[in-house]
């Protein structure tokens, strides 16, 4: 493992836990969400990611949150904004097209600095596309959908597992560097019904938003200190907070001076850069003696992992590197893999994007594309046919 994602065994006996559940990808989402301490939802119906708000309009009022659907998802967007800045860890989840609607409130998430967390199941697309077919084709759209330069951090899930604890994990970056997170799922992982052992509460690490040791009157919402990241007043608690979707001073109000835009432009990447080495998350598998390897994520990541026993079995020495991170993208990660092997092969149900990234960091590795945008998904035989083709 490298990264923030330490994938750690539950030590738990499975047979005397009361925490052994089958659940969808979707539900333990929701599960993730909970456990983070995620009180506000708002949301629109979507296939293939209803179910998220379905559980959450169910689970959130017994725990003393709110829930509410909305009229569309640029509201819904909004709302997580609006309660986020009151103090509410918030969530919405949608799909493709949702997606494309929430790009706008996401801008004004990201000058304002508001931490929330946005879940993106992603189906065949562009337009309505395929409603119930899983696809990656959202990819790039999550890192650049919205305008402008701007950090983000954009993770992916593989497994029912990593539905629950990479959602955890979305909640505490987005809360440790105040800033939205995207986590992309797909048709496939949100459907899927796997056994998880969820960890007692007491044992799960949950990181909350830094709130001002100051006076009110001595608060400025946007100094910047030495991680970049501005201590956060709820609204409504006695600290004056000016948001604005404006680029703004270190008080929170417009300007047009070059210092001020320079200096705030730089700060909100600073402090992503800063936390590189624990927003950066990969898994690495096989990859000790590895001649071949494939770089994977989401639901194919599944598929690359079958493939590659069945090429150890074989006798092909093939290994892969599972990215949850996908930006910033963890080149870190994926340059040694580069580094050591003649070929990698870089399988996505889109027309290729994470290869453009992967390509953009190579320096000596063949990199060969394999795609699916059929609405089906890519199985562990497609890609082991390929491995092969590759080590011979």
């Amino acid at each position: 493992m490298s990264g923030g994602y330490e994938g750690k065994e539950n030590v738990v006996n499975i047979e005397q836990s009361e925490n052994r559940l089958v659940l969808q990808g979707n539900e333990a989402i929701v599960e993730g969400a909970l456990a983070s301490g995620c009180r506000f939802f708002a949301g629109y119906p979507i296939t293939p990611a209803s179910e998220i708000a379905e559980l959450m309009s169910f689970k959130l009022p017994a725990v003393g949150g709110s829930f509410i659907q909305m009229e569309d998802e640029i509201a819904s967007m909004g709302a997580i904004i609006g309660a986020s800045l009151a103090g509410v860890k918030s969530l919405t989840a949608t799909s493709g097209p949702g997606f494309s609607l929430m790009q706008e409130n996401l801008g004004f998430a990201c000058v304002a600095e508001v931490p929330c967390v946005v879940v993106n199941v992603m189906r065949g697309g562009p337009s309505t596309g395929l409603p119930t077919s899983p696809s990656q084709g959202d990819v790039m759209q999550a890192r650049w959908g919205t305008h402008g330069d701007h950090p983000i951090i954009v993770l992916a899930v593989s497994s029912v597992r990593d539905c629950f604890e990479i959602t955890v994990h979305a909640f505490n970056l987005s809360e440790k560097y105040r800033v939205p997170v995207i986590l992309l799922s797909d048709e496939v992982v949100a459907h899927t019904r796997e056994d998880i052992i969820l960890p007692e509460l007491k044992n799960l690490e949950v990181v909350e938003r830094i709130r001002p040791s100051v006076p009110p009157e001595w608060y400025i919402p946007y100094e910047d200190n030495s991680r970049g990241v501005p201590a956060m007043a709820d609204i409504g608690s006695g600290y004056r907070h000016h948001v604005t979707g404006l680029i703004h001073d270190a008080k929170g109000f417009p300007t047009q001076r070059s210092d001020e835009i320079d200096a705030f432009t730089r700060r909100q990447f600073r402090k992503i850069t800063n936390g590189f080495c624990e927003i950066q998350m990969t898994k690495s598998l096989m990859m000790d003696d590895a001649e071949i390897a494939v770089i994977a994520y989401g639901a194919v990541s599944r598929s690359a992992l079958r493939a590659i026993r069945i090429a150890r079995e074989r006798g092909v020495k093939a290994g892969l590197l599972q990215l949850i991170t996908l930006f910033p993208f963890p080149k870190k990660a994926v340059d040694p893999v580069l580094r050591q092997c003649r070929a990698v092969l870089v399988p996505e149900m889109n027309m290729g994007q994470i290869i453009r990234e992967v390509k953009r960091v190579n320096l000596s590795s063949k990199v060969v594309k394999y795609s699916r945008v059929d609405g089906q998904f890519i199985t562990p035989d497609e890609i082991f046919e390929q491995l092969l083709a590759m080590y011979m």
